[in-house]
């Protein structure tokens, strides 16, 4: 799926509220004539946008996954689509299978805003240093304990988590920074870019960059950047899984 998630108050459902799920649940309704629920990869926060999420749920209906796109799509607000479907086993779960996810945070580094970039892109106005931004990215890679960059413990057994992947890179005016983890805590991305805009900035450097990770203290990273420089780009799966699917 796909979806731009500013008018969304995140994927998951909430009482009288727009959500992702509400929408796609509501169409698969009008489509199938059941109701059936909707269970994602990963529950995107409010504002937060999506190019590659995948969702799975069971239907009686007969029709082939290309017509239940199409279906589902003519359905759905313009905001959301759903881009392609497959059948899957009945033991497939969309969440626990998956084996990690990808976000990318899109930050606009220019001396002046963009009307047709604002609302995916946060206006840092002040010239980021990706190289050391880089650096610091380092630090972050394989397996660690993220309670500092968790703004919300949710009843969480664990903070510890495995990032595979931490790097910013630069095109234009754009900054992009992605991180792929088999998962992620509350606001983990948002507050980890926060932390690498004041190292970018120079009010951080790699001593205190350090101290934070290693502290271990909920909220000490951040400040928390904006929701809507955040994408879900991709949800991976097992190689032996891409092939059932």
């Amino acid at each position: 799926m796909e979806y731009d998630g500013r008018d969304y108050y995140g994927f998951q459902l909430q009482a009288k509220l727009p959500t992702i799920q509400s929408e796609l649940e509501s169409a698969i309704r009008k489509v199938t004539g059941e109701s059936s629920r909707v269970i994602a990869a990963s529950r995107t926060d409010t504002g937060v946008h999506a190019r590659g999420q995948v969702v799975s749920f069971r239907t009686k209906s007969g029709l082939t996954p290309q017509v239940l796109v199409k279906a589902l799509n003519y359905y759905l607000p313009r905001a959301i689509a759903v881009r392609k479907a497959c059948r899957v086993s009945m033991d497939f779960n969309v969440r626990h299978h998956a084996v990690s996810r990808e976000y990318d945070y899109s930050i606009l580094n220019s001396s002046t805003r963009s009307p047709l970039v604002e609302g995916f892109a946060y206006f840092v106005p002040k010239k980021l240093n990706t190289r050391v931004m880089n650096k610091a990215c380092k630090f972050l890679e394989g397996k660690h304990d993220f309670a500092s960059f968790a703004t919300d413990m949710g009843g969480l057994k664990s903070t510890v988590r495995t990032v595979h992947e931490s790097k910013v890179t630069k095109k234009g005016d754009l900054v992009t920074y992605h991180m792929k983890a088999n998962s992620f805590l509350p606001h983990q991305v948002r507050n980890t870019v926060g932390l690498l805009i004041r190292v970018g900035l120079g009010k951080v450097g790699f001593d205190e960059f350090l101290r934070i990770l290693e502290a271990k203290l909920p909220g000490l990273a951040g400040p928390t950047a904006p929701a809507y420089g955040l994408c879900l780009t991709k949800v991976n799966y097992a190689d032996d899984m891409e092939l059932k699917i």
